[in-house]
């Protein structure tokens, strides 16, 4: 069993007015899943009160569970667990149940934590893609950043070159972070990637990020101009693209499993990023990416600072959810 929801001490809220670098990742985390955490949370201990699982139980945490964008197959793998536990166990009392559920999800989610290794490719290449609004360029700087802190040179590829801002955002993300964009103020995105990968080559560069325009997996024209950028920066490495992430909105809910496979169908995703986990309710949708896409989730941001993005650990994720 396991036992990090008993040895933890979540009574006291974190300090939102601690400066951002004080404030520990698991602070950060907590405060970011607040969100989920109270539309969970209270009422699960209301239900969990009860003392035992029985089907009235089992029935309104099933609502619970899919308002939350758990997800259909996500809840009934976790209720049959759950009831299979209560039977086994002889599970009585709230906490033991809630130790039960949380340990389920955190089962349900262990696959998908699988953080990024940078293999022996250098420059080693990594192709972001998402649709607009989902955080993919802001990403793309926290990663520098991130990168840089384990001792990697970066170099950023802008290669959304359609949205307006695009550019002039990541030149900002370069110059915040002191690493080296590679950009055209217009024209094809792949070319530009390809002269990144070149350039990251000359000066013998870890890391390339590779920006790419936003896309909606609806519109088949233009997930074939992202397909390009792929075939592209195999022209230029035929090894590449070492890493290909999907940035996922996680206020978009059940709409990120319809993104993953439309995305993994056009570049073959290797990992996810789930971005702005702090300004939904729906933080339950990992669950449902579990179950349904189990693509690894490399990156999880649950805030706007450049250290809010760190990798995905499932005891850590269902720690702060179920506090």
């Amino acid at each position: 069993m396991l036992s990090f929801l008993k040895k933890k001490d979540y009574t006291a809220a974190p300090n939102k007015d601690a400066p951002q670098e004080a404030r520990s990742w698991r602070e950060r985390l907590f405060d970011g899943l607040s969100r989920t955490r109270a539309e969970l949370g209270g009422r699960m201990k209301t239900l969990f009160s009860r003392g035992k699982v029985d089907d009235e139980l089992l029935e309104e945490l099933e609502n619970l569970l899919l308002t939350a964008d758990v997800g259909l197959e996500a809840t009934e793998t976790l209720l049959a667990t759950l009831k299979e536990r209560a039977k086994k166990e002889k599970l009585e009392g709230a906490e033991a149940i809630q130790n039960a559920l949380a340990e389920a999800l955190s089962e349900l989610l262990k696959p998908l934590e699988a953080p990024l290794a940078i293999g022996a490719n250098k420059p080693f290449i990594i192709m972001l893609a998402g649709v607009n609004g989902a955080g993919k360029t802001t990403s793309i700087g926290k990663l520098a950043k991130y990168f840089q802190n384990q001792g990697k040179s970066v170099l950023l590829a802008a290669g959304d070159t359609f949205r307006a801002a695009a550019r002039e955002q990541l030149m900002a993300w370069g110059e915040r972070n002191d690493v080296t964009v590679i950009s055209q103020e217009s024209g094809d995105p792949a070319a530009v990637i390809f002269d990144a990968i070149h350039a990251a080559r000359a000066r013998n560069m870890d890391i390339v990020l590779a920006d790419t325009a936003g896309r909606l997996p609806t519109q088949l024209h233009l997930m074939e101009e992202i397909a390009k950028v792929r075939r592209v920066i195999q022209k230029a490495e035929p090894s590449g693209p070492h890493e290909v992430l999907l940035v996922l909105d996680a206020n978009i809910g059940q709409n990120a499993l319809t993104q993953v496979k439309a995305f993994d169908q056009a570049i073959a995703v290797s990992g996810l990023i789930l971005t702005k986990l702090d300004g939904t309710a729906k933080g339950g949708v990992i669950a449902a990416i579990a179950r349904q896409c189990p693509k690894p989730i490399r990156f999880i941001g649950v805030g706007e600072g450049i250290d809010d993005l760190r990798p995905f650990v499932a005891n850590e994720f269902t720690e702060a959810l179920f506090a």
